[in-house]
């Protein structure tokens, strides 16, 4: 088996925590294969304390990695990015899931030679059924390239995109457990209103939403299909989907995606 490569994990908030969680899950990563570096004390306490993982300074961390996750917020990218110039050379990679910042100003702040994927990914790192969008710079190596979908692949499934497509994403890609996570709840508190307990609504809500997924995923059929799968004429399902209807969810949802993926760009042009 190839020796995994060596991670610095900038930011230890939910997103950087999520991609630890992951990666010690995956079984090819051990803490000894990770640094942490995290600006609040008490988190690197924690972090330290929980994963067993060494909190270092920035020029430490990316000296010792392969490959650094920057995984910070929007307004302290530049910070870091002039901290880590002097530990940067043309044969590591920098991953960044930095929300709306686009490749151009990672130019403007790094030696040329510098090569920076953007990804796209979200909090269901943690249990590596994410979906992560990546697009990496023009002077990323293929090796380069390769190592990223290695890393990320521990995480969930990897879709290269174009750059103009990852804002978009973020709408529903990086957006979306928050979005599942209504609707989930939503299904729950309706079988709470039937009479059934919270604990055991909440499990059938979230396995038939993890179920469905998996059918579509798996069976690459389209969800139109599935659902007339589930849809007799003037039976129950078609009953509920009336309702769904009338309360407008198709559009709530491409509205909210959409508002997100607005959001998401205002984001950027602010870090540039």
């Amino acid at each position: 088996m190839t020796k995994p490569a060596k991670i610095a994990v900038v930011g230890a908030g939910n997103m950087g925590e999520a991609i630890i969680i992951g990666l010690l899950k995956s079984g090819v990563y051990s803490p000894q294969d990770l640094r942490v570096v995290e600006a609040i004390e008490s988190r690197r306490k924690y972090i330290t304390e929980t994963y067993h993982i060494e909190c270092v300074d920035l020029k430490d961390a990316v000296t010792f990695a392969n490959a650094s996750i920057i995984a910070v917020e929007p307004r302290h990218l530049e910070e870091v990015l002039e901290q880590i110039k002097p530990a940067l050379t043309n044969v590591k990679v920098l991953i960044s899931i930095v929300a709306g910042v686009m490749l151009d100003t990672y130019r403007k702040h790094l030696p040329k030679d510098i090569a920076v994927v953007r990804v796209i990914p979200n909090v269901t790192c943690m249990v590596r059924e994410a979906m992560i969008g990546i697009c990496p710079s023009a002077n990323t190596t293929k090796e380069q390239l390769e190592t990223v979908k290695s890393i990320l692949g521990q995480l969930g499934q990897v879709l290269l995109l174009d750059e103009k497509q990852l804002n978009s994403i973020t709408g529903f890609v990086g957006s979306g457990p928050a979005y599942v996570s209504v609707m989930i709840e939503a299904m729950a508190d309706a079988g709470v209103r039937l009479g059934i307990s919270k604990d055991k609504s909440l499990l059938m809500a979230a396995q038939t939403m993890l179920g469905t997924a998996k059918l579509v995923v798996e069976t690459k059929e389209h969800p139109a299909k599935i659902k007339d799968r589930v849809t007799t004429p003037g039976g129950i399902t078609a009953e509920g989907l009336l309702e769904l209807e009338k309360g407008g969810l198709r559009a709530t949802i491409i509205s909210a995606i959409s508002k997100a993926a607005e959001k998401t760009e205002a984001v950027g042009k602010q870090s540039r």
